[in-house]
């Protein structure tokens, strides 16, 4: 390991803004088995408490990286407060380091894995969630993607009954697959785009986000995208079931035809900047 790295790993532990769990703290084995589960961390249900300047909804940033989006969010909206989530520590060093020099009493960091965020936000902690630029997969498990009825599942844990899933992304494979999981989950789109930059954004009345936020803020990898020439597509749901009994399981698509998506999404770029097929 480099001496950056040491060096972000050591102001890491000086950021208040910046929760880094062990492992153990959100995993145990119960007295006869082999098998570890997942208990709560303290700071479950205490986000507002312990964490933020003064109690507001909260957003969170799932695989926030540097926690630019995370970053931006926040100074245009002071009334919110937000949580980047990620597992790479040198990555989160950059947004927790702003937040701390710019004092920013509405932001906070999380590193630990996204498999374990039903440990650490109680039941209706969270207004909306994004998803910038995720991993699509493409080969990987269908439970991988973070818009896997798996994920959704754990997401409607913590979210709000009306919460939020916003998903920004240059994978069409990914957005595609996300429009098969609402369909057969019968959840309400509220605004979508395949092109956002140059087609623009069909939304309804239902959105209550402000639009210009996907426009004015990018992320690192958005840029990169971009100048790469990728459209970049856009999708707002809410996970609200009404007419299931809570608890029943969200439902796997059946119409979604990855094989020809991946064909289509063609040569991309993975997040290690290295060319591969799609």
């Amino acid at each position: 390991m480099g001496h950056g790295k040491l060096k972000k790993f050591a102001e890491n532990e000086t950021f208040r803004c910046l929760l880094q769990p062990d492992a153990s703290s959100v995993l145990a084995k119960p007295e006869g088995s082999r098998e570890l589960v997942l208990r709560d961390h303290p700071i479950k249900g205490n986000w507002n408490r312990d964490m933020f300047e003064k109690p507001q909804p909260i957003v969170l940033e799932l695989g926030c990286g540097k926690g630019d989006y995370t970053i931006a969010l926040a100074r245009r909206h002071p009334e919110m407060n937000f949580i980047g989530v990620d597992i790479k520590g040198a990555r989160l060093w950059k947004g927790a380091k702003e937040a701390t020099e710019e004092k920013m009493g509405n932001v906070a960091f999380l590193r630990t894995r996204i498999e374990f965020i039903d440990a650490f936000f109680g039941p209706g902690e969270v207004s909306q969630i994004w998803l910038t630029f995720s991993d699509p997969q493409l080969r990987g498990s269908e439970n991988a993607r973070l818009t896997s009825p798996l994920f959704l599942g754990r997401y409607s844990h913590f979210l709000v009954p009306d919460g939020i899933v916003h998903l920004k992304t240059d994978s069409r494979f990914l957005y595609e697959y996300t429009r098969s999981v609402i369909r057969a989950n019968f959840l309400t789109v509220l605004a979508f785009g395949t092109d956002i930059y140059h087609q623009g954004i069909q939304a309804g009345d239902e959105l209550e986000w402000d639009l210009l936020d996907v426009f004015e803020v990018k992320t690192f990898y958005e840029t990169m995208f971009l100048k790469m020439g990728l459209p970049i597509t856009y999708l707002a749901f809410r996970l609200r079931r009404p007419d299931l009994l809570e608890g029943t399981p969200f439902a796997y698509p059946e119409d979604f035809d990855a094989a020809f998506w991946r064909e289509a999404e063609g040569p991309r770029r993975t997040f290690s900047h290295q060319p591969t097929k799609g």
